[in-house]
């Protein structure tokens, strides 16, 4: 149990990306501080299932866009537990449009959704680090979009890039410190969301033509940010781990 004795953050915790990374750490052995914007069933279920993994977890309840929310959030996360050693940062809102067409205000929400989000508790955590010493992890959850700019989707890619520039910064500044700070990109994975979004029987239809056959799970991105947060990358910070299942080739391949 490679995180054993570390305790954690995970925003968007209730269910998707955020919860794959919740339980792929508590599987790991850390504590884990469960956040959403709302208590809900899908929290009590991820907290439940860390529980079965023989792990504590705690909730700070609260919106990762505002700062004063994310004040709370830092503050109830470093006292459920005293400290916190890793933070997985899941920040995301997404609304395609025509360029064209998109609606300037969708559009700031969207970028302030993604990039802000990131800031907000990425700042604070690392304070908290500083001044606990001893290092720490920050994870921050991107997405393939920061590589491939997809059509009607212009708020979506530009937010992620700007979170991928923004990690990069924050690991120049934080070594010094000696925290690790590196960004996931996830492709097209398997989430709730994208039910949601493209409907379950088109993802079901689209998943045999991608480069792996099959979307990628939260389960897949958990354990990437697991390994992340681990003594075993201890020499890795300011990187991008691409976690698509080969999704950005695919108009590579023969």
């Amino acid at each position: 149990m490679k995180l054993l004795g570390k305790r954690a953050l995970v925003t968007g915790a209730g269910r998707g990306i955020g919860k794959g990374c919740a339980l792929e750490l508590a599987r790991a052995g850390a504590d884990v501080v469960l956040n959403d914007r709302e208590m809900n069933a899908n929290l009590e279920e991820t907290a439940a299932e860390i529980r079965e993994l023989g792990r504590e977890t705690r909730f700070a309840v609260g919106s990762v866009f505002e700062r004063e929310s994310c004040e709370t959030i830092a503050a109830e996360a470093i006292g459920a537990f005293g400290r916190l050693d890793i933070l997985v940062s899941n920040p995301a809102f997404s609304r395609r449009s025509e360029f064209l067409d998109y609606d300037p205000e969708l559009f700031t929400r969207i970028l302030h959704g993604t990039l802000m989000g990131g800031f907000h508790m990425g700042q604070l955590v690392a304070r908290h680090m500083v001044a606990r010493g001893g290092g720490g992890k920050i994870v921050f959850i991107s997405s393939v979009h920061a590589r491939i700019p997809f059509a009607r989707s212009a708020a979506y890619n530009a937010g992620k890039s700007g979170l991928n520039a923004l990690a990069f910064t924050i690991a120049a500044e934080l070594l010094k410190h000696r925290i690790n700070v590196n960004v996931i990109e996830p492709g097209w994975i398997d989430t709730p969301g994208e039910h949601e979004a493209f409907g379950t029987q088109a993802i079901a239809d689209a998943a045999p033509g991608l480069p792996w056959g099959r979307l990628g799970t939260p389960s897949d991105i958990g354990k990437a940010a697991a390994f992340l947060s681990s003594d075993e990358a201890d020499y890795i910070t300011g990187t991008t781990l691409l976690v698509d299942g080969g999704f950005w080739l695919k108009d590579a391949r023969e």
